[in-house]
């Protein structure tokens, strides 16, 4: 058996600036377009967004993310505060959600979402009753993600282009409102010994399955 790793053992590896300073050449070189933000070209983007959309407003991020969002949604139960909320509202922002849909308490862990929430759209919803209609009036199909009796699994899932995908908490997993709620039930299939993987993990397999056969 390999000797266990020591995390203090070694030189820490030096902590390089994110993103990029001023724009270079000073405000006689900045760019005239509206989307670029005058504070950032100042002073530098540090933001963790991609090089496409250095230096520009938020507004302007939204605005160009909503021409290209794609058509599925993402739900998740919050009844226990759990952190991985803010993982999966992350994962739906880098999987290009069309939205993300909280069931339960209005107050969410957003520690984990890593400020991708500002370019996220969030609704919430104050019991799994009231999110069936919405999804019912969207005509969107709700399926469940959950490793319990009569789930398939997500690669031979029928998954539809326009949908909900709904994740539950780490542990308990959905409600049983939840289930009876779903047109059909997911899971993942696993290979060692643990009965589950982490609930941010599933749903970044699970929006990564969805982008691509769809995407």
């Amino acid at each position: 058996m390999p000797d266990p790793i020591d995390p203090a053992a070694g030189d820490a590896e030096p902590q390089l600036p994110v993103g990029v300073g001023p724009w270079p050449g000073g405000p006689d070189a900045w760019p005239d377009d509206p989307r670029y933000d005058r504070e950032l070209l100042e002073t530098g983007d540090r933001r963790n967004v991609v090089d496409q959309y250095r230096y520009w407003t938020m507004a302007a991020i939204v605005a160009d993310l909503d021409e290209k969002r794609h058509p599925f949604h993402v739900a998740i139960e919050n009844w226990q505060h759990d952190m991985n909320i803010g993982s999966i509202v992350r994962s739906a922002n880098a999987f290009g959600a069309s939205e993300v849909h909280i069931i339960g308490k209005r107050r969410w862990n957003r520690r984990g979402a890593m400020v991708t929430d500002r370019y996220q759209h969030v609704r919430h919803h104050e019991d799994v009753a009231a999110f069936t209609a919405w999804a019912d009036a969207a005509g969107l199909p709700v399926l469940a993600i959950d490793n319990v009796d009569g789930s398939v699994p997500v690669d031979r899932a029928d998954l539809p282009e326009r949908c909900v995908l709904l994740f539950g908490q780490e542990g308990p997993g959905l409600s049983p409102e939840a289930l009876a709620a779903a047109s059909g039930v997911i899971e993942i299939t696993q290979y060692g010994s643990t009965r589950s993987i982490n609930a941010s993990a599933a749903a970044a397999v699970v929006m990564y399955e969805w982008c691509r056969r769809f995407a």
